[in-house]
């Protein structure tokens, strides 16, 4: 997976002898010099079988052919490891650095504490939460305005480890007791106001301090309406203001809504939502968005269900999927409607819809066939389209059972600017994903299926490359091909086995059949079905998931990885379950 584990470091290695230079120990990861904030770390690489490798004078355990990934903890500074095969011999410098909160020294705030640290505007009444680290002894309050905020010692910090922790079962919460983590809240004035930067006071044996927080806060007029108008293709909605919340429905280009506050570069659109003001234009408005809702109408195009939804405004919308159903959400709407044009569909059954309060209308669409194929939103004007896809129109015969299907498929990374994983040897996953890709695409071709390749050779492609082709190409079906890694607190030697990633509803069957399929026809180890945010999963025009075929990392997984034989046999086993899945759609 993209960003879990990438190295191109080659480590030097002192060669003493002819022999030893013709199968030289090799580290593929860590890379020199490496960080990390995990309390282990495993140690990938190989050497001749012939003779054993020593990592500070402790035996390690290999593969046949040679390959190790043994795991080894970390202490907090410096963690010196010395590797000895034969008369060969390398140093790798590991440093772990604290992920527990900092401690403060001596009478001070800790640097960067003071909150807010960007700039941020609320609504009047709105409640607005300080905080800040200090001695656990001291005496904290914030002055912000006419208000002085006394901040009460948070004795028991529980952090969250990362969405990575998912991924080796660890996501136990985190417990610190000695950070001295001072908070308190309190609501904004009715007037409004720039309270501009919180002034926080530190008080200790008989000693005050005060320092300013880097952001300043506003409290906006509600009767000043500011408006955000989307000017990407899709903003990126989140539940909060920052890469680390949640995703929601992508607005469509044109969506309009009030903004009701600001932190830093996110602004908050008055559903909930935070997208980037960079995504959006800001215009003022005498009142904020919003539309009535009247007639609804369909229409059948090749391939599609598009249902019309006219309206005043381009509101926001939000999409939630079910086993047979499809609602979608306005909001801002107001429902005004007697008549709604639905005449009888290949897709869909029914729509029924009803008013949720709150200025929202939700739409909900039953499905007659068994299984969803993707849908796509856009605004032509004000009025909002959504194309619901029809399943594909397969003309095969029992030699050729996918002629009709177009499946794309995306060989993961390429290029030496994105090797993904490394096995021990430091053979990348580029090269292997690409190898069986083609293989798969054969095998494919032999059912009678089109297919589509985001790449063929060694291509340098952003993850939104690929997720442009699978957009524009609306194929039936996107399949990314990689192979596993793990991040440092991982455990590589007793990891292994076939998983697959989905995001959209319409993909999970999908990725849960063909995860079965593999596990039980190769006799594979598991390593599960993961639902993920990932830009490969997140097509909505399309079943897109992503494939992780074996993990590089693992000694003996690897070789199975690398054997041509069992290359070819994972692709004739992939192409049969991509057929014997698609006929359980029907």
């Amino acid at each position: 997976m993209r960003n879990i584990f990438l190295s191109t470091a080659i480590v030097s290695i002192m060669l003493t002898t002819p022999a030893a230079a013709q199968q030289p120990l090799f580290v593929a990861y860590p890379p020199p010099e490496h960080k990390t904030t995990s309390d282990r770390i495993f140690l990938i690489g190989s050497a001749a079988p012939s003779a054993e490798v020593l990592v500070n004078g402790q035996r390690i355990e290999r593969s046949p052919a040679g390959h190790f990934a043994p795991t080894f903890p970390l202490e907090l500074g410096e963690n010196i490891f010395t590797l000895t095969h034969q008369d060969q011999q390398l140093q790798i410098k590991v440093t772990r650095e604290s992920s527990s909160p900092p401690v403060p020294e001596g009478m001070a705030f800790v640097e960067s504490s003071l909150t807010p640290t960007v700039d941020i505007a609320r609504m009047p009444g709105e409640l607005i939460c300080f905080g800040a680290i200090a001695p656990p002894n001291a005496t904290v309050s914030v002055q912000v305005g006419d208000r002085t905020i006394p901040l009460m010692l948070n004795r028991e910090s529980v952090s969250l480890p990362s969405n990575l922790a998912v991924l080796t079962g660890t996501t136990d919460p985190n417990i610190s007791r000695e950070a001295g983590n001072f908070e308190g809240c309190t609501t904004a004035p009715q007037n409004p106001t720039n309270w501009g930067q919180p002034r926080y006071q530190l008080s200790m044996n008989g000693q005050t301090q005060t320092q300013m927080a880097a952001g300043n806060i506003e409290i906006v007029s509600p009767s000043q309406i500011t408006v955000a108008e989307v000017t990407a293709d899709a903003a990126v909605a989140r539940t909060g203001p920052s890469t680390n919340h949640s995703r929601l429905t992508p607005l469509p280009k044109g969506t309009r809504a009030a903004v009701t506050g600001r932190e830093g570069e996110w602004i908050r659109l008055d559903y909930g939502a935070w997208i980037k003001a960079e995504e959006a234009q800001i215009v003022s408005a005498g009142i904020p968005p919003r539309s009535a809702i009247r007639g609804v109408r369909s229409r059948q195009i090749p391939g599609w269900t598009e249902v019309l939804f006219p309206l005043q405004t381009a509101v926001p919308v939000t999409v939630t999927q079910g086993d047979r159903n499809f609602v979608l959400t306005l909001h801002n709407t107001v429902a005004q409607t007697d008549t709604i044009a639905f005449n009888d569909d290949r897709l869909v059954e029914r729509m029924d819809w009803r008013p949720t309060g709150n200025d929202q209308v939700e739409y909900t669409f039953h499905f007659k066939p068994s299984h969803q194929w993707g849908y796509k939103l856009r605004y032509e004007g004000t009025t909002l389209i959504l194309s619901l896809r029809h399943p594909p129109t397969v003309t095969g015969s029992r030699n050729q059972p996918l002629a009709g299907m177009r499946i794309l498929l995306d060989p993961g990374h390429g290029s030496s600017e994105d090797l993904g994983a490394r096995g021990p040897t430091g053979y990348p996953e580029k090269d292997v994903t690409l190898i069986v890709s083609k293989l798969l695409r054969d095998e494919l071709q032999q059912r009678g299926a089109t297919v589509l390749m985001t790449r063929e050779g060694d291509d340098d492609l952003w993850p939104h490359d690929r997720v442009e082709q699978i957009e524009r190409d609306e194929p039936d079906l996107a399949l990314s091909v990689h192979y596993n890694a793990l991040p440092d607190f991982g455990d590589a030697i007793n990891t292994s086995g076939i998983g697959m990633f989905w995001y959209n509803p319409q993909a999970h069957d999908l990725s849960v059949f063909l995860h079965n399929y593999l596990v039980q026809k190769l006799n594979r180890p598991s390593y599960g079905v993961f639902w993920n945010n990932l830009a490969l999963t997140r097509p909505t025009v399309t079943p897109s998931i992503l494939l992780e075929l074996g993990f590089m990392i693992n000694p003996v997984e690897f070789e199975w990885i690398m054997d041509e034989k069992e290359q070819k046999k994972l692709a004739k086993t992939l192409a049969d379950g991509i057929v014997d899945w698609f006929a359980t759609t029907r």
